[in-house]
């Protein structure tokens, strides 16, 4: 009977033990993390009181220099101490804290991934020079959606693939990545200012094989030396150009003179090889009138169709005929003491034929 009695006894108090481990397990792994998680002051303060490196920023912001310190470290407390259950097996006990050639391996499968590349899941923005933080996971998300993900849902899992009890890890590669990206784009835009500002001169300065392209080039080059040329005059433009029309008219007027004093009286022959030239052309109208002439070859023509007197015709020495009315007419009508020509504008000797 006392055996029996002791045996019943050692059970009750085995099973008292067990279900005091239970309740104690629940009470450190359930109730407390969850009151920790649900209350953002007291989990500030944990946080302020066992992570130094987090003192230095304000709001998950970094300052100025900061990006020349970028050590990674681990947010995440030191782990608590075993429940009773844990200590005598009745619950699995965590997983150990990672080393770091695993956290190594987690960032390489990371990278492999492209998660800094991308933004981040929570906001959707891209991480530039922002805090990020790498989970055990591989996942990557900013630190402060991290810490407002887990604040508003009141448990500590990946907002990816929902894993429970993660690590995190402060990682700057997106920051590094931002500033390579940034540098390049500097690099570019300086490099290809440079280009183009080499090319200009270049245009400017040698000229193009192309023929098109080498006229084009001089006519810059004029333009440029007529540019200066009425930018550092410093005379009246309007009297500079009337001076220059003035001496245009003074020259035509020389020209002309010059052109009448030496145009001489044809002779015979040259009168026959000027009328083989009318004969040649074949018109046989007036350029005054724009009626018919007397044909050189058949003079009556024109008398034996209209049964009236044919009128005179005159033969220039340009090789031009007209209507002797016409052409005094015109002449009558002409400021010049000598006329010219009126279709080829030149001075002329006529003749009637």
């Amino acid at each position: 009977m006392a055996m029996r009695k002791g045996l019943k006894s050692k059970a009750s108090n085995k099973l008292v033990i067990t279900s005091v481990a239970f309740q104690d397990h629940i009470t450190r792994s359930l109730l407390q993390s969850d009151f920790s998680l649900s209350d953002p002051l007291l989990r500030c303060r944990r946080k302020a009181a066992t992570n130094p490196h987090a003192r230095g920023n304000v709001e998950g912001l970094q300052r100025p220099g900061d990006w020349r310190d970028e050590r990674e470290y681990v947010l995440d407390p030191a782990p608590p101490a075993l429940s009773l259950a844990q200590k005598m097996g009745l619950v699995a006990s965590p997983a150990e804290r990672l080393m770091e050639d695993e956290w190594m391996q987690v960032k390489a499968r990371s990278v492999h991934q492209g998660e800094s590349a991308q933004p981040c899941a929570i906001c959707r923005e891209e991480f530039r020079l922002q805090p990020q933080v790498l989970l055990s996971c591989s996942h990557v998300f900013h630190r402060a959606c991290l810490q407002a993900f887990e604040r508003f849902s009141g448990m500590k899992r990946c907002p990816m693939c929902r894993r429970r009890q993660y690590e995190t890890r402060v990682i700057h590669d997106a920051a590094q990545l931002f500033r390579h990206q940034s540098a390049t784009r500097i690099q570019a835009c300086w490099r290809g200012y440079v280009a183009r500002k080499w090319y200009k001169h270049m245009r400017k300065t040698i000229c193009p094989k192309d023929r098109r392209l080498r006229r084009k080039f001089f006519e810059a080059k004029l333009q440029e030396l007529n540019d200066s040329f009425v930018r550092y005059c410093h005379t009246d433009t309007e009297a500079f150009l009337s001076d220059i029309d003035r001496s245009l008219s003074s020259s035509r007027r020389v020209f002309q003179q010059l052109e009448r004093k030496s145009v001489s009286e044809p002779q015979d022959n040259d009168w026959d090889r000027i009328q083989s030239q009318v004969i040649q052309r074949d018109v046989w109208d007036c350029p005054i009138c724009l009626t018919a002439l007397c044909s050189l070859n058949l003079p009556t023509q024109a008398a034996t169709s209209n049964h009236q007197q044919p009128r005179r015709t005159v033969l220039l020495s340009c090789s031009h005929i007209f209507h002797q009315l016409c052409l005094e007419a015109f002449e009558s009508f002409t400021a010049n003491s000598r006329p010219s020509c009126p279709l080829c504008r030149s001075v002329y000797h006529k003749r009637l034929i």
